[in-house]
């Protein structure tokens, strides 16, 4: 999120992609955050989250060689019944192309063998090195994780198995040395401090839909979106921004509303203070919620959530 030009040195470093797949709500954006350092991509309990590709910036210094891990934090791959579906999973799969290392995370209670199974038939014929990780380590019970390795690794042919918990960071540190190691030499492509591709105004939009996430839960329908409308810094160094909610139908809108625009006022507060911890800066946000019945089918929509227009 920064114009500065990548650092120069004469010490050799290290600069690679890896593409992390998985079914939706694998944890995939919950284990980029933990080996960014920092929160890079939204979260959240309700399965298809993340929608567009999102590139968070790993630094690592393995053996004296500085390291850079561009992770592709693509959309969970699913089975896609309309334009937004399609848009999304075809950002998974553009996620995957060149990278040095594909990352298939897999949540070991859920499954979700119905999207996971056409994953690992694709991914059996792919050339790229392939990483086997199962989340929740905290959570499962070992001999079934064992038993359900042995069983994915008979399918595809996984270069190395690691068990973590993307939420508590145990077993990340040994995954990040180990993609660090795969990573080819080559000079940096980001500067140092850079931990995101995504624009302030795109990032600010999305911290604002993992709220509507959080604070709805089931209520509100997975068809809702940000708009980022305005993004303005302030002669006083604060930042102005104004987003648009935009739903299907009316009685959406009257959830987001909630009673006395209680609700959308909650959703505004703590999409504020964390907007204000991410950018270090005060935060001035102004939303409101639009009814569009086919917003979905909106190209101009879906350039400004961040999603190629498919047919």
């Amino acid at each position: 999120m920064t114009d500065t030009p990548p650092p120069r040195t004469t010490a050799p470093t290290r600069c690679g992609v890896v593409a992390v797949l998985g079914a939706p709500n694998a944890g995939k954006s919950t284990l980029v955050n933990a080996l960014v350092g920092q929160k890079v991509a939204i979260t959240s309990a309700k399965a298809q989250t993340t929608r567009a590709r999102m590139l968070g910036i790993a630094l690592h210094e393995l053996g004296g060689t500085p390291t850079q891990m561009i992770l592709v934090d693509t959309p969970g791959i699913f089975a896609p019944k309309r334009r937004l579906d399609r848009a999304m999973v075809s950002a998974a799969w553009e996620g995957a192309e060149a990278a040095d290392a594909v990352l298939l995370m897999v949540d070991p209670i859920k499954q979700r063998r119905h999207e996971l199974e056409p994953l690992l038939e694709t991914l059996a014929g792919r050339p790229e090195r392939k990483i086997l990780v199962l989340n929740k380590v905290d959570r499962a019970k070992k001999e079934p994780l064992l038993v359900l390795a042995q069983e994915l690794t008979g399918k595809v042919d996984f270069a190395e198995v690691f068990f973590v918990s993307a939420l508590t960071g145990e077993g990340v540190p040994e995954l990040k040395d180990n993609l660090a190691r795969l990573m080819p030499e080559g000079e940096w492509m980001y500067p140092e401090d850079q931990v995101s591709d995504a624009s302030e105004r795109l990032l600010a939009a999305e911290i604002t839909r993992e709220q509507l996430y959080q604070q709805l839960h089931e209520e509100l329908p997975y068809d809702s979106a940000v708009r980022p409308e305005k993004y303005e810094v302030r002669p006083d160094g604060s930042v102005e921004i104004h987003q648009q909610i935009v739903v299907t139908r009316d009685n959406q809108r009257a959830i987001v509303l909630g009673k006395g625009g209680s609700k959308i006022k909650a959703i505004g507060a703590a999409a504020r203070s964390e907007l204000m911890e991410v950018l270090g800066v005060k935060v001035h946000l102004f939303l409101h919620v639009k009814v569009l019945e086919n917003w979905a089918e909106d190209r101009e929509i879906f350039d400004e959530i961040g999603l190629d227009w498919v047919r």
